[in-house]
């Protein structure tokens, strides 16, 4: 059976990337395949409802390409981790229960309240999409074993994408598992400001002694520490000792570590010696499940078209979407109409695509024109020099996700015939904005000179 599995996942790895593959399938083994009714082991039941969502058709072939049977396929959790059981999932039989859960929560608020986490961040209440799967994955690795695969674990990505919420509900995931465990969530501003008033006092030794006995450090916007020469040495000098110990430490930042100027360049190696780990902007299906969860988790209904209207329009982050969201049901609430109703009528006008207002293609072409210190002619010519090229693809970019223009009429707009020039030339700048944080500035700042 052992055989049979390994050449199942020999085929399946053929199939998808090398990242998925590693995070969804490494621990999984083949249980049983008797009377067709297949059994398949994994981690815990968050694989589970990622491989029945993600991979079940996958398997099913791979299994079949492989002379087995198959009539179902269930999933089987068989994991080593002590199970997570939080307090108010005990149901109290007896006063002596209640007497002695009482006691529990009451002996763990001082350390919940010492840790700088906020206890409504869940993993429960993460919802999971392909702009995140993987470090969601990688998450709750950590949960499962701390300190040891993921570790730093490193997350980055822009604002309102959910990095607070992820990795606060690492730190609460792992007291609920252990609530002896020391846990330390702050953001890198509060770390220079307490080190700062530590050296003015001169307590720098129980300055550093706080962290030292931590088991996870959790610091928030790494990326703040730039030009602050001291704390980065703190940090750094703080970073390796809990590393020698198996520490779990957790980061994030709006980039890639190298990308983050001014920071040491020992401190920039450690950051992502384990992976870095990114929280893309969401896709049309990803916002809608999210908007679906927000809903629910509020007690409130709305229908799938007006869930589908706000998911359409608003491309900025997921904080924005659950704003929109959240406006639009009080509007519902207070004015006695559905969310869809509002949305026909005209009540609600919902466009989160930082467009603040009208523009033409005209000005989105001088505008970038003149960021890049480009004549237009030579932008929206035939050259192939680097630096020109990339503003010509730029321009292609906004008109498309500013303006909506069809391949074509970008093509007339920027001076290239084939509108298959346009379609490489914007997937080139969606895939470069996922690492490139210096290219992410410059659009934001050529929306600013659009829109302002």
């Amino acid at each position: 059976m052992y055989d049979v599995w390994k050449n199942v996942l020999a085929e399946i790895e053929q199939q998808i990337s090398t990242a998925n593959f590693s995070t969804w399938f490494q621990d999984t083994s083949l249980i049983s395949t008797d009377n067709g009714e297949i059994k398949i082991g994994v981690k815990n039941s968050f694989y589970v409802k990622q491989l029945r969502n993600r991979y079940l058709d996958l398997i099913k072939t791979a299994l079949q390409n492989n002379n087995v049977s198959v009539s179902t396929i269930d999933f089987e959790v068989q994991s080593n981790a002590k199970p997570k059981v939080r307090p108010r999932e005990i149901t109290p039989t007896n006063t002596t229960v209640k007497t002695r859960i009482k006691k529990v929560k009451e002996e763990l608020k001082p350390q919940t309240s010492n840790t700088g986490l906020n206890e409504k961040y869940t993993l429960e209440s993460f919802i999971v999409g392909s702009n995140n799967d993987v470090a969601v994955a990688a998450a709750q690795s950590i949960v499962d074993a701390p300190g040891t695969r993921y570790n730093p674990f490193f997350l980055y990505g822009g604002p309102g994408l959910g990095k607070t919420h992820l990795v606060q509900a690492i730190g609460n995931a792992l007291i609920s598992r252990n609530p002896n465990l020391k846990i330390l969530y702050t953001p890198i501003s509060n770390f220079y400001s307490d080190f700062v008033d530590a050296v003015r006092n001169g307590k720098g030794k129980e300055f550093n002694r706080k962290f030292q006995d931590l088991d996870c450090l959790i610091i928030d916007d790494i990326q703040f520490i730039v030009n602050k020469e001291k704390s980065q040495e703190e940090f750094f000098n703080i970073f390796n000792s809990l590393y020698q110990l198996n520490k779990q430490i957790i980061i994030t930042s709006d980039r890639l570590p190298n990308q983050i100027k001014s920071v040491d360049e020992r401190l920039t190696s450690r950051l992502a010696m384990a992976g870095a780990f990114d929280l893309q902007l969401p896709k049309f299906e990803d916002k809608c499940a999210i908007l679906r969860a927000k809903a629910e988790l509020m007690g409130a209904e709305i229908e799938p078209e007006a869930i589908e209207y706000i998911a359409e329009n608003v491309n900025t982050n997921i904080r924005d979407l659950e704003g929109e969201l959240s406006t639009i049901l009080l509007m519902s609430e207070v004015r006695g109409l559905t969310p869809l109703e509002l949305i026909e009528n005209g009540s609600v006008s919902v466009n989160k695509s930082s467009k603040l207002r009208p523009v033409s293609s005209k000005q989105i072409v001088e505008k970038v024109a003149k960021y890049y210190n480009l004549p237009i002619k030579e932008m929206c010519g035939k050259s192939r020099v680097a630096h020109i090229k990339t503003a010509r693809q730029v321009t292609m970019f906004l008109l498309s996700k500013e303006l909506n223009l069809s391949t074509n009429k970008i093509a007339a707009e920027v001076g290239v015939k084939d509108h298959t020039t346009v379609m490489h030339g914007v997937k080139k700048i969606e895939k470069d904005l996922k690492l490139d944080f210096t290219l992410r500035d410059q659009i934001e700042e050529i929306k600013e000179k659009i829109y302002g």
